[in-house]
């Protein structure tokens, strides 16, 4: 594609250089190829104009940057790096989305959009739009923290939303395979770097704000404002239809921000809600409100949190015009939500729970789930905090934790630089104050495996943390890592038979 044809859309300050023919796209100089365009972009850790040479040394003929040309050049470079074109941009994220979105013929606008974003639930109600959509008889795209899903393969999710380029290749592998929808969770780090610049979202859904990344927004305030820009700033104006958590202190300020507005929640006279529902290990029973009718709902999802995301789900299938009999197919069949309160079952006479609550509201309501679910039985909490993060939130789980269970195991999570040890004393100013009795493990497997050991006939043992996430952060070191198996091998070791997973 011609480099003019690829700017479409583009701030562009100054093109330097001849017109040139583009055969690919890039942002990390070891993914530039011969005939290429790379996009340098400053991060928190580092700054891809310090690559270029890298880049056009593997045959890039395009440079997109927010430098003038001969600004920058890489410390390794032997000699000048020269590309053929050299354009400067007022925001190279923006630019790479926009030309990201030229590449593969704007495939956004041949799909519905759904974007979820929100501290909790964002995970579990693309699923559920997910499979509301497939149920209709539709195909749909997936992308999400835990994977990204296309009709033509899944790969393990890097972010929890693809970089600009990468989102674009996958909505077109969607259109491309005559897919109509794609649902994916917006992240606050996603809106915030431009991720789904020029992206029109049919449907926008906020679920709710808790404190989290505040080591990135540094401040609550910042962190929503993050999330608001999917209802008023992606660059194509706002979303058809907004869907919003109203039991939610910020939700009432997205209202009328969308084409349309549907509210949701338990209370408030929210558009879509439900008066009473029965919930049990089984999943969830009930009947909701909505605009276009009653929609009985019959989930094996379990726990009132999965009630609002529910909620959530059939106001977004609503948005798309999904009817009531397509939404409640779609939410029956979706039967599990990887580390979203999994359970992992071989045959013992307590519960083992999974889970990726990882702030101090999201284990309150994990909390709050075993205990209403299981009000007799002790509840035994395996947990630890991730390190080069927000460390107030530390305390702020120890406490919500401490609080909510019988016994506590304090272990490691993600302690990346941090001493194991250092993030557990953070933890336990929380812990502390609830009065909770606790054992420190530093090790996460002899943790889970001593929680396991120490269960009864009657009890929950709920690994938080880490959920589906399929590795750890040890220091340099990235592990293989799955909570639901070491809980597997904990249970075998307690001579438990063969295991099996439910949700």
């Amino acid at each position: 594609m011609k480099l003019a044809k690829l700017l479409e859309g583009v701030d562009v300050v100054k093109v330097t250089g001849p017109e040139v023919e583009v055969s690919s796209l890039a942002y990390d100089s070891r993914a530039a190829q011969p005939g290429g365009l790379f996009v340098a972009m400053r991060g928190e850790k580092t700054d891809g104009n310090k690559f270029v040479a890298q880049a056009v040394k593997n045959g890039a003929v395009a440079i997109v940057s927010a430098n003038p040309e001969g600004s920058e050049t890489s410390p390794e470079a032997s000699g000048p790096a020269i590309p053929r074109a050299w354009v400067q941009v007022s925001e190279p994220r923006k630019a790479l989305a926009a030309i990201a979105t030229n590449f593969y013929g704007r495939p956004g606008d041949a799909l519905q959009l759904v974007g979820i974003t929100g501290t909790k639930g964002k995970t579990t109600t693309a699923y559920l739009v997910d499979s509301i959509v497939r149920a209709s008889g539709a195909q749909c795209g997936l992308f999400g923290t835990v994977e990204y899903r296309t009709p033509t393969g899944t790969r393990e999710a890097k972010t929890t939303t693809p970089e600009s380029l990468d989102l674009q290749s996958f909505m077109a592998e969607v259109r491309d395979a005559g897919g109509t929808h794609a649902a994916f969770e917006v992240s606050s780090h996603a809106l915030a770097l431009d991720r789904v610049w020029g992206s029109k979202f049919a449907v926008a859904v906020y679920t709710n704000l808790d404190r989290d990344h505040l080591d990135f927004h540094k401040t609550m305030e910042d962190y929503f404002a993050a999330k608001r820009r999917l209802f008023v700033d992606t660059g194509r104006g706002a979303p058809g239809v907004g869907v919003v958590n109203t039991d939610d202190a910020h939700g009432a300020s997205l209202k009328g921000l969308a084409g349309r507005t549907l509210t949701y929640g338990l209370k408030n006279g929210a558009d879509v809600t439900t008066k009473k529902f029965r919930l049990d290990f089984n999943g969830l029973d009930f009947t909701a409100q909505t605009p276009v009718g009653s929609v009985e709902v019959r989930s094996p999802l379990v726990g009132r949190v999965n009630v609002y995301n529910i909620l959530a789900a059939i106001g977004a299938g609503i948005g798309l015009g999904i009817a009531p009999a397509a939404i409640e197919k779609g939410i029956r069949e979706l039967a599990n939500v990887p580390g979203r309160f999994e359970r992992v079952d071989a045959g013992q006479q307590f519960l083992v729970i999974v889970d990726y609550a990882h702030t101090g509201d999201s284990a309150t309501s994990l909390l709050a789930t075993a205990r209403e679910l299981n009000p007799s039985g002790r509840i035994l909490s395996v947990f630890g905090c991730g390190g080069d993060r927000d460390r107030a939130r530390r305390p702020l789980m120890g406490e919500a934790v401490g609080r909510g269970s019988n016994r506590l195991y304090l272990t490691t999570d993600n302690p990346r630089s941090e001493d194991p040890r250092n993030i557990i004393n953070d933890i336990l100013v929380g812990v502390q104050k609830a009065g909770a009795e606790y054992t420190v493990i530093e090790d996460r497997s002899e943790a889970i495996r001593q929680a396991v050991a120490d269960a009864q006939p009657g009890d929950i043992v709920l690994l938080i943390g880490k959920g589906h996430e399929p590795y750890q952060v040890i220091g340099s070191r990235t592990l293989r890592w799955s909570d639901a198996e070491e809980a597997r091998k904990a249970l075998r070791a307690c001579g438990y038979g063969s295991e099996r997973v439910k949700e």
